[in-house]
């Protein structure tokens, strides 16, 4: 835990003076993997559709050449997780994501007992490798199951059934011992009751790590332009509190707003965002926030998966780079660390954004008098109406 500061006693710096990071945050490596079986109507993601074959030996060489050419800004930094999203790199054979791994450690300084994390589709194809995957060294798995309905798989797109679901749900706890089921509520035509037989399914496999969120209508996306006709939001609350009472009878800590783990089960990668860490992202669209000692960096990879890989041969991977202004870093931090039920240490606001904490010190008070966050000498954290109400807590420190 960081080195505990007093509250009060801190005079506020103007954010025009240089800023200066005296510990560099821990540091993740995201890498993106762009390419999906059919893309959902709901996602919003930089995914693609695969086609028949993708272009897995091109594309892991440029994942290895994007590593080489960020490694000047991560000398001498170990890294704590990795964490494969998209996408579905479950479409990657195991031999890939070997390779890839291998390649990582000789590269960069990977942590023995990094978190190593893998998002996989419940599609017989893709379960197939599970084993190979855990060999490979990966250690724990994120599924993307959604629902257990076959009615409600099919509303979202989904091309698994039910059948598939749970069986790849039981082999991600014959081959890895973590392990997390994503799930949606407030689906086309979905009743309280059917929400709560989903989670039912799921706690039936013990996984480590549950992910829970309700279905929204993003921009640009099928769903938007063609919207289905969504359960109520009072039907979508009670969905969202019976299910958190439910996990917690279970034994599931509600620990961020959608997640729930069990003890000392929490996703570390996640957590590190959370807690407004550092992450080099290599791969299609990929982002990067990297703390140097006087700046933070934040950069994009080029997003189509054919503009990334004649890029990064041509030594070009960053389609984007930009400098985050000193007075933005509180918001972006308080963005973050106020998403954990726990909150965060009063020192870690200073240690992540090199700002005082008395420079928001009265936005904090004032919250806290009308009952959004709960502040002392060792934590800062959002109350159960602060976490109900989260953005409008947020919209104060803007």
């Amino acid at each position: 835990m960081p080195r505990t500061i007093p509250i009060f006693a801190e005079k506020p710096r103007s954010t025009a003076e240089s800023l200066e990071f005296r510990v560099s945050p821990p540091l993740a490596l995201y890498v993106h993997i762009p390419w999906c079986v059919q893309k959902c109507p709901y996602c919003d993601f930089n995914s693609h559709e695969a086609g028949e074959t993708i272009p897995e030996r091109a594309y892991v060489d440029a994942l290895i050449a994007d590593l080489q050419s960020a490694l000047p800004l991560i000398w001498g930094r170990p890294v704590v997780t990795v964490f494969f999203g998209g996408g579905t790199p479950s479409l990657l054979s195991p031999a890939a994501i070997d390779e890839l791994l291998a390649a990582f450690r000789a590269l960069a300084m990977l942590s023995p007992d990094a978190e190593i994390t893998l998002e996989a589709n419940p599609g017989t194809v893709e379960a197939a490798k599970f084993a190979g995957f855990r060999a490979a060294g990966v250690n724990r798995l994120s599924l993307g199951i959604q629902s257990f309905d076959d009615g409600h798989l099919k509303a979202l797109g989904r091309i698994h059934d039910a059948a598939e679901a749970k069986r790849a749900a039981q082999l991600a706890g014959e081959h890895f011992e973590r392990f997390n089921l994503d799930l949606m509520y407030g689906l086309p035509g979905q009743t309280l009751d059917q929400a709560l037989s989903d989670v039912d399914t799921a706690l039936s496999f013990a996984p480590a790590h549950l992910s829970c969120y309700q279905l929204t209508l993003e921009p640009n996306t099928r769903f938007a332009a063609f919207p289905p006709e969504l359960p109520e939001g009072d039907a979508c609350a009670d969905m969202q509190e019976a299910i958190e009472a439910k996990l917690a009878a279970a034994g599931y800590a509600n620990y961020e707003t959608s997640a729930f783990a069990q003890r000392d089960r929490q996703c570390l990668h996640n957590l590190n965002y959370w807690y407004f860490g550092d992450y080099l992202g290599i791969g299609a669209g990929a982002h990067s926030k990297l703390t140097l000692h006087d700046r933070v960096l934040r950069q994009m990879r080029w997003k189509h998966p054919k503009a990334y890989l004649e890029n990064v041969a041509a030594g070009r991977p960053l389609q984007e780079e930009s400098q985050v202004e000193a007075a933005a870093l509180p918001f972006e931090f308080l963005m973050n660390a106020l998403r954990l039920a726990d909150g965060f240490h009063p020192s870690l606001f200073e240690a992540r954004t090199a700002t005082p904490l008395a420079a928001i010190l009265p936005e904090l008070k004032r919250a806290e008098a009308d009952g959004l966050l709960a502040v002392g000498p060792e934590r800062i954290a959002p109350t159960l109406k602060g976490r109900r109400f989260l953005n409008q807590l947020l919209e104060r420190f803007l």
